[in-house]
């Protein structure tokens, strides 16, 4: 079978794993071009959605959801450079989305959508243009928060995503294709939700949907029937005969990530202070593992949570709070399940005994991350 990988910014940038077995991605991602491709905004976007005078038939949780979020939700330009095929210096532009949060100008979107940018230009609903810059960025959530110099904007409300369901409606607010298309909203359902994105060893758990979503929707809002924000769009499926599978990021990560972002510039996360393979991994780096449960040891910080708990180096981790874990993954899933000053029960092989300690997690060095 044949996978069409697609990337914004037209460059290489996530190939991820899904547990569904689906492996091409592409992020909802920025439109991208040279800064010579201007496009202008055309058409009735979202944000001038007028309902009076509508009868009770098309006065539908659509309509009433777009004209709730649509004037929070901003185009965002990122000019960047780049090199030609001959090494020459190009500007080049992708337009992604974002979401007002506070009305003094913060803004939610991914990180893929404002990394590596020079500039920032943030298309407001009102047709302003504004000078945008990174507050913060998390790389692991593909979150990031952009600040404008403007006051008395208007705001989307979060929900809580953990009372989301399947099968309600799920509508998706942003700019497919760049700005010309600005405002557009497409409708579909909540298809599942907890789906688990793997990439670098990691993992993401999101909402999918089945909502169009395409280039330039990446940092716009997924909204709920009641004119909630139920996720920041991010991902979907680019795969030749697949339609309709698309990712955000829900409410409740994106409330934590730029809470963090906006407090200390960073995500505060726990670290249990060991580096580990699982078989995968090992060969990745042209290692052989031969183990066949639990995740091998190669590096431990001396002053960390498990070299403080007795951690060495060749023990095997077992479990994680009774639950095995087998890949890096699944590790870091668990430590990720807990917060900075927790205690987890890690049981561990050494030797072939096995044995159990106690572990605090600390918050981890940015250098770490």
């Amino acid at each position: 079978m044949n996978w069409n990988v697609q990337t914004s910014h037209k460059k290489a940038g996530l190939v991820a794993a899904l547990v569904l077995g689906l492996s091409a991605m592409t992020f909802a991602g920025c439109s991208a071009g040279t800064a010579a491709d201007n496009t202008a905004a055309s058409g009735s976007p979202a944000a001038n959605v007028k309902v009076e005078g509508l009868s009770d038939a098309r006065n539908t949780p659509v309509v009433r959801a777009a004209k709730a979020v649509g004037p929070a939700v901003v185009g965002i330009t990122n000019k960047a450079i780049a090199r030609d095929w001959f090494n020459n210096k190009v500007e080049t532009e992708g337009v992604g989305s974002g979401v007002i949060f506070k009305s003094d100008g913060y803004i939610v979107t991914n990180n893929h959508v404002v990394e590596g940018a020079k500039e920032i230009i943030v298309s407001l609903s009102d047709g302003r243009s504004l000078k945008g810059k990174v507050v913060g960025a998390d790389a692991l959530t593909d979150l990031a928060v952009v600040k404008v110099d403007a006051s008395d904007l208007p705001t989307a409300q979060f929900a809580d995503s953990d009372q989301a369901v399947v099968g309600e409606p799920a509508i998706a607010i942003g700019n497919p294709l760049g700005l010309e298309f600005q405002g557009s909203v497409t409708a579909g359902v909540v298809s599942a939700l907890n789906r688990t994105l793997e990439t670098s060893d990691k993992r993401l758990k999101l909402i999918q949907t089945d909502a169009a979503i395409s280039p330039g929707n990446s940092g716009g809002a997924l909204v709920n029937a009641d004119g909630q924000v139920i996720g920041i769009n991010s991902i979907k499926i680019a795969a030749s005969g697949v339609e309709g599978i698309g990712f955000a990021i829900p409410s409740n990560t994106v409330q934590q990530v730029i809470k963090d972002l906006m407090e200390k510039g960073y995500v505060v996360r726990p670290y249990l202070g060991v580096s580990v393979f699982d078989p995968e991994t090992a060969a990745r780096y042209g290692y052989q593992l031969n183990i066949d449960k639990g995740v091998y040891v190669f590096k431990v910080t001396l002053n960390g949570p498990g070299g403080k708990a007795g951690l060495q180096r060749g023990d095997i981790i077992l479990k994680v709070d009774g639950q095995e874990v087998n890949t890096v993954a699944e590790l870091r899933g668990k430590i990720a399940d807990h917060q900075v000053g927790d205690t987890i029960e890690v049981t561990y092989d050494r030797n072939d005994h096995e044995e159990t300690t106690k572990i605090t997690l600390e918050e981890m060095p940015q250098d770490s991350k």
